[in-house]
C-alpha cells in the first residue's frame, strides 16, 4: 500500500530564486525508511514540513493513505503523524512520563492506558520506566534526550514518522547507537519513516530507498545499492564521492 504520495509538488518561498521544493513526483510504499539528504537548502526540511503540513504546497498533491492532505483539518493530520527534530523541543517543566504523555493526553486517552503506552515507549527505546521516567529533560544527556523525543513522537502509534535530522547534534558514538535503535524500531513496529538528514553515510546505512535532492529537485530515488552502482547525474556522483570510501552500506551494518 501507498502510505504517502507527491504529485507535481510545488513550494516556493518569496524572494527565493528557485523553488525549494520543485515539482517533486514520488510515492513510499507503507513500512518503508526513506532517507532524504542533500545539501543545504536543497529542500529536505520543506519537503518534510509540507507533509504535516507545516508548509502548504503552492501547487501539487499530497496524499496519505490515498487522501488528499489538504482536505483533512491540520490539527487532527498533524496529530497523528510523529515529529521528531533536532533541537528535540522535550518541555522542561515536564518530567519524562508527563513529555511522552503529551499526544495521548490531548487525545484524551483514559489514565491506563497512557501509563502503559509510556512505560512501553521507554522500554522500547531502551530507556529503564523506573529510572528514568521522573527525570526533567535537564537532567539527561543528548543522547537521552533524543529517545525520549523519539518515544513522544511514538506515542499515540503515528502511521508516518517524519525526523529532520534528529541526531545531527549528538556525538559519533551516540550517534551510531541511536542509528541501531531506530533501525531496531522501525523493524519493530514497520511504520513509515521519512528522515532528514545531511550524511550520506547515514542515508544509506538507514534507509530502505535514499532520496537526493539538490535545488529543490529530486536528483534520484533508489536503493543505495542501485545509486551506487548507477548515479544519477554529476550531482549524484559528488555527493557520493565526498562520503570518502564507498562501503557496504547494509541496513544495520557498520558505518
Amino acid at each position: 500500500m501507498i502510505a504517502l504520495e507527491f504529485e507535481d509538488v510545488v513550494k516556493q518561498f518569496p524572494g527565493a530564486s528557485y523553488n525549494a521544493v520543485d515539482r517533486v513526483s514520488l510515492s513510499i510504499e507503507e513500512g518503508e525508511l526513506i532517507t532524504i539528504v542533500g545539501s543545504s537548502g536543497c529542500g529536505k526540511t520543506t519537503l518534510l514540513k509540507l507533509v504535516n503540513r507545516i508548509y502548504e504546497p503552492d501547487r501539487g498533491t499530497i496524499r496519505l493513505f490515498g487522501e488528499d492532505s489538504a482536505g483533512k483539518d491540520a490539527v487532527r493530520l498533524r496529530q497523528g503523524i510523529g515529529y521528531v527534530i533536532q533541537q528535540i523541543g522535550l518541555f522542561p517543566h515536564m518530567t519524562v512520563r508527563q513529555n511522552i504523555a503529551t499526544v495521548p493526553s490531548i487525545l484524551k486517552w483514559d489514565k491506563k492506558r497512557i501509563k502503559e503506552r509510556v512505560h512501553e515507549l521507554l522500554l522500547l527505546v531502551n530507556l529503564d520506566p523506573d529510572e528514568f521516567g521522573g527525570r526533567y529533560p535537564y537532567q539527561l544527556s543528548g543522547g537521552q534526550q533524543q529517545r525520549v523525543g523519539l518515544a513522544r513522537a511514538l506515542a499515540a502509534d503515528p502511521a508516518v514518522m517524519l525526523m529532520d535530522e534528529p541526531f545531527g547534534a549528538i556525538d559519533a558514538i551516540n550517534r551510531i547507537n541511536l542509528q541501531n535503535e531506530l533501525l531496531r524500531i522501525h523493524e519493530t513496529n514497520r511504520k513509515t519513516y521519512l528522515f532528514v538528514t545531511h550524511d550520506i553515510n547515514e542515508a544509506f546505512r538507514l534507509g530502505t530507498r535514499i532520496l537526493i535532492m539538490d535545488r529543490g529537485r529530486v536528483q534520484q530515488y533508489g536503493k543505495q545499492e542501485e545509486i551506487i552502482r548507477s548515479p544519477a547525474n554529476d550531482f549524484v556522483r559528488s555527493l557520493l564521492n565526498s562520503a570518502g570510501e564507498r562501503r557496504d552500506y547494509t541496513q544495520g551494518g557498520g558505518i
